[in-house]
């Protein structure tokens, strides 16, 4: 099912830009666009769009950009603490032979190597990421509110369209019916024309044999099968969570009994009423691609 969503975010020093789109797809693919040296992120990515969309051609970007004249650096920890480690024992060492030295500064601290760790594309701090992540539920909530909007709307087509595919399936069944007397009869007169012209035919073998042509001219089945999935669709449709995969299938079921039909009607009126079956099913089947 296609769909579209946006969101912005920031937090000191950094802005970003979140587009989430998807089209319909057999299955899930997922493409993502994502500053590869954000360390951490892509997992997360997959995990959250894994757990919330079932089904479609999915492309998430992110644009991710450092606001100017914001320092870069930041603090290693255990580096520090080493370094504070390291001078209180040399302080130490140094008062014990009575030498006295200079307390260091905070900036001669810092300015020691390792202490602080120079940023760049390839050292995104911990609480960027974190916060990325947690930008992506309100960013899925918007993407399904609009894919549920849109699945509104598709459900009304595919319910109009199960409704032709009714109409058809009961007006098949009408001259069915209608047809039952005449192919009866007609069956009747090609035996007794047989029977008449063919010395030494079997009369019972001739018979079974036209009761199997009458066997395969009937649409009964066709026809049962046919309100049978019709009946089935539509409990799809009202059913809860991804229901994509089953109405494509059934689309095919649809499909297969519209062509039997076509093949055995024997009558022009008939043979109408499958080729319409078949034009309304193609065109359900192509929107089933856009259910999830």
């Amino acid at each position: 099912m296609t769909g579209f969503a946006g969101a912005r975010g920031a937090i000191e020093g950094w802005d970003w830009v979140w587009d989430l789109r998807a089209v319909n797809g057999r299955g899930l693919d997922l493409r993502l666009r994502l500053p590869d040296w954000v360390e951490g992120l892509e997992a997360g990515v997959r995990r959250a769009l894994q757990g919330r969309i079932a089904r479609g051609s999915v492309t998430l970007s992110l644009r991710l950009t450092r606001r100017a004249g914001v320092a870069t650096a930041r603090l290693d920890p255990e580096a520090l603490a080493a370094a504070v480690a390291a001078l209180a024992e040399v302080e130490a060492a140094a008062e014990a032979a009575g030498v006295t030295l200079q307390h260091s500064t905070g900036a001669e601290v810092l300015a020691l190597r390792g202490v602080m760790e120079a940023g760049g594309d390839d050292a995104a701090p911990p609480e960027l990421v974190k916060a990325l992540l947690d930008d992506l539920p309100g960013l899925l909530d918007a993407f399904q509110a609009m894919r549920r909007t849109e699945g509104a709307a598709l459900a009304r087509v595919l319910t109009a369209q199960l409704d032709q595919i009714a109409a058809l399936t009961a007006e098949a069944a009408g001259l069915a019916e209608a047809r039952r007397d005449e192919v009866a009869e007609t069956l009747r007169t090609n035996l007794a024309r047989v029977l008449d012209n063919s010395s030494g035919a079997d009369p019972d073998r001739v018979a079974q044999e036209l009761a199997l042509l009458a066997v395969k001219a009937d649409v009964t089945e066709e026809i049962d099968r046919l309100t049978a999935h019709v009946a089935a669709a539509r409990a799809l449709l009202s059913a809860p969570g991804p229901v994509g995969r089953k109405l494509d299938f059934l689309t095919q079921e649809f499909l297969r009994e519209a062509n039997t039909l076509c093949s055995k009607s024997g009558s022009a009126p008939l043979t109408r009423v499958g080729l319409d079956l078949k034009a309304v099913i193609d065109q359900m089947r192509e929107q089933v691609q856009n259910v999830e």
